[in-house]
């Protein structure tokens, strides 16, 4: 718990913090939030009724160590289930929780989400990407991004792709013994072999005794800056149309 004891913490709301957060923890605590509870609360925290993360809006919580209980242990009779965290891993949660306020109001896009998407189609987006079954698969699946992902977060992705690469966008690259080269997403790996889905959509299994040599990409993204490539306006519409991608069509 050492790393609790760095820094001020953030205040959300009217729901007074008890403890400090390094930004590590915010980091850490990040990760955990999108894979495990945006798909309930959603990116800003506010997508079940009645309650909003980022403004300390709880129906049974009134300290952190509340909120990291209930992070635990679910609520009994609600949708809320219980998570296998450790304390600490429940708290850097609610240390992202407490970040979120800020995030969302220096990264709300104010972009054009029609003017966005013409943009995603020109920069010809879809050769990787998918939405609602139209598109490559051998980027991230974009369809409900807008649920898991802060604005903040999908311009950092486009701008600076290699900042945060998630376990299920890994790149595989490897060489067989007879010197042809193979390119993919690493869908899955054992001791004998690697499954992964190629540029052209095809499902690959690789047994390792067959590779010369390979490699899986954990700190380098596939996909090109956008960082010189967008204006500020443009990268505002297209941040604006990924963000309204929440599984519904956008006109």
């Amino acid at each position: 718990m050492k790393r609790l004891l760095c820094l001020q913490a953030l205040v959300a709301g009217s729901l007074l913090a008890q403890h400090s957060f390094t930004q590590q923890d915010v980091e850490d605590g990040g990760r955990l939030y999108r894979a495990n509870c945006a798909i309930c609360h959603g990116a800003q925290g506010d997508q079940v009724p009645g309650i909003d993360l980022a403004h300390g809006k709880f129906r049974r919580a009134k300290t952190d160590d509340d909120i990291a209980a209930i992070i635990r242990s679910g609520i009994p009779g609600t949708a809320m289930p219980p998570n296998n965290f450790s304390d600490f891993a429940a708290l850097t949660i609610v240390a992202y929780l407490r970040s979120l306020a800020a995030a969302t109001a220096t990264t709300t896009s104010n972009g054009d989400p029609v003017r966005g998407k013409a943009i995603y189609e020109k920069e010809s987006c879809a050769a990787c990407h998918r939405i609602r079954g139209v598109g490559g698969r051998s980027g991230p699946d974009l369809s409900d991004v807008g649920i898991f992902r802060l604005a903040g977060d999908l311009e950092r992705s486009i701008t600076e792709p290699n900042a945060e690469i998630l376990p299920q966008n890994r790149h595989f690259h490897g060489v067989t013994k007879d010197g042809a080269g193979i390119d993919g997403t690493l869908l899955n790996e054992d001791k004998y072999s690697v499954q992964l889905l190629d540029s052209k959509d095809r499902l690959i299994s690789v047994k390792r005794s067959d590779l010369r040599e390979f490699a899986i990409a954990v700190d380098k993204s596939p996909m090109p800056p956008y960082k010189d490539k967008l204006n500020h306006q443009d990268l505002s519409d297209l941040v604006s149309y990924l963000g309204s991608l929440k599984g519904v069509d956008v006109q």
